[in-house]
């Protein structure tokens, strides 16, 4: 299992997740887990956004599926319902924010984000706390506003890792990827990477500059976590 902030390929995520990941949205994927994909670089095709504190994310729902008769899906209003009635990954999604977002039982999504073709990094265990429609170009679309929550049953464990696992804008996680050349800055290493602040959010580190996020292998990672260098 990925931990946040982890630097994987999509085979090692299809292999985490027992599934071959072909969409963004996957409500209860093999009856299981909810699973969102995102991508936040430039051109990216849906607008995700992610608050500053990098705790909520805003997620964008899925277009209607390309074709011959639908060349531009962004030309059409987003759905809810297929055409045969049945829900679209947005309905399901939809109903599991309006039935359960506002209570302890909301649904738990994994989410992860393209970093760069064949490099994703997951993000993160959110809760699906609420959707709405919004408009965008003149076309209806939904969003869906996602907290993200602590992993690990112990409370200070899991304050540490909410703080270690605040949602680092894309922008900075490409910065670095490049400064560092994607590697880990303190032995080299390329596998098992995370994305770790230097200074943690509880001390006033930021997730916004690159100067306080670093790669580290999954060692250096774990030493670290003891103490700040």
């Amino acid at each position: 299992m990925a931990e946040p902030g982890e630097v994987i390929s999509y085979q090692q995520m299809c292999a985490i997740e027992g599934a071959s990941l072909q969409r963004g949205m996957n409500y209860r994927l093999g009856g299981r887990r909810s699973i969102l994909l995102m991508s936040r670089r430039p051109n990216a095709p849906y607008a995700d956004t992610v608050s500053e504190d990098g705790t909520v994310l805003i997620y964008e729902g899925e277009d209607v599926p390309s074709s011959s008769e639908v060349p531009d899906p962004k030309l059409l209003n987003q759905e809810l319902t297929r055409a045969s009635g049945s829900p679209t990954q947005n309905g399901k999604f939809w109903k599991a924010a309006k039935e359960r977002g506002a209570t302890a039982d909301a649904e738990t999504v994994r989410v992860y984000e393209k970093l760069r073709t064949g490099v994703w990094v997951f993000t993160g265990s959110f809760k699906l706390r609420s959707a709405f429609e919004d408009s965008s170009d003149s076309r209806r679309v939904y969003k869906f506003r996602l907290e993200l929550v602590a992993e690990g049953p112990a409370p200070d464990s899991s304050r540490q890792e909410l703080e270690h696992s605040r949602i680092i804008p894309s922008a900075v996680k490409l910065e670095v990827w490049r400064r560092d050349q994607g590697r880990c800055r303190e032995c080299g290493a390329m596998d098992n990477l995370h994305f770790d602040h230097i200074i943690p959010f509880s001390r006033g580190g930021s997730s916004l500059t690159a100067d306080n996020i670093q790669l580290l292998c999954a060692r250096h990672n774990l030493e670290k976590s003891h103490h700040i260098k």
